[in-house]
Formats: structure tokens, sequence, C-alpha cells
């Protein structure tokens, strides 16, 4: 990078790569039969149901919400949301994995066209956090597309831990993960 050269958010290319990762998810997680997507490598791992369901409730209860929240009544308290324990809460495991899938996708849709719909957005208004201080509209954008990649990483993993688990072939010849 040049010295001097300053760096500026670009909120429609964050827009565009939530909008391009649908289509990522779209191809990494349709077209699995139940045997794959209920697959876990262990008992305290997501299995692709759950982490369908995750990114689902996480796009319309977490990161939008948020986003909007901050953007439009910063000084209201955010309504609380328990991810970790919604795998349970909300019986991810039981659920209807083509349904979950075609929410997850139909909600990013409303998510993106949402985003590109907002006129002068406040991307630096600040909703203060009692513990984790102040918190951007901004940085939930940026969180909410850095999640995308956690857990499209996360899905290739489980995908190729579920390769070795139906090969039983050493895929040390592919490289090394």
């Amino acid at each position: 990078m040049n010295p001097g050269y300053t760096l500026q958010m670009n909120y429609r290319k964050i827009f565009e790569e939530l909008n391009r990762n649908k289509y990522i998810f779209k191809g990494l997680l349709e077209n699995i039969d139940d045997e794959e997507y209920l697959w876990k490598p262990n008992p305290d791992k997501w299995c692709l149901l759950e982490i369908i369901c995750h990114l689902r409730d996480e796009e319309v209860d977490d990161f939008r919400t948020r986003v909007q929240y901050v953007l439009e009544t910063p000084e209201l308290v955010l309504p609380p949301i328990d991810p970790v324990n919604w795998v349970k809460e909300r019986n991810y495991i039981e659920q209807n994995y083509k349904r979950a899938l075609n929410d997850f996708l139909r909600e990013r849709e409303r998510s993106v066209e949402w985003l590109q719909a907002l006129t002068d957005p406040k991307w630096d208004n600040q909703y203060q956090h009692p513990k984790l201080g102040p918190m951007s509209a901004k940085l939930f954008l940026s969180n909410w597309l850095a999640h995308d990649y956690l857990h499209i990483r996360q899905i290739v993993k489980v995908k190729f831990d579920y390769l070795i688990f139906i090969s039983s072939e050493d895929l040390n010849y592919a490289g090394e993960w």
C-alpha cells in the first residue's frame, strides 16, 4: 500500500459480497442428502443442518436487526440474542434442511435488498453496549460479512471431514488442510 493512502470502507462492496456469498452458500449446501447434512465429526460440533439454521437465525435476529437498530435507533437497547443456545432451544437438529436453506437464502436476499435501498445511512451511529462499549453500525455490517467467511470455512471443513469419513482414504495427496 502506498504511504499516505487511506482506505475507506466501501459499503456497496460489502453489500455485493453478502449477495455473492448467498450463491456460495447455495452451491456448498444444496442437493445434500440427510446422511451428509446430519453428520458430525464429533458430538460437540455442528452438522450442516445446524450451521444453516444458525445462519438463517443470525441473518434475521442478529445482523440485520442490529444494523437496523444502530442506524435508526442507536439509543435503544438491542434485543437479546443467544446463538449458541439457539441450537438446542430452537431444536435445529429436527428442522427441515431444505426449508432452512431456502429460508436463509430468501432472508439473505431480503437483507441485501434492504441494505441497497438505504438512503444516507449513518454508519458511524453507535450503540453503547454495557460490556463491550461503543458498537457502530459499520462494526455490525463488517462483522456480518466476517461471519459469512467464518461459516464458509466451517462448512468446507465439515465437508472435508465428511469426505475423510466416507472414503476412509488418506487425503494428504490433495495437500495439507
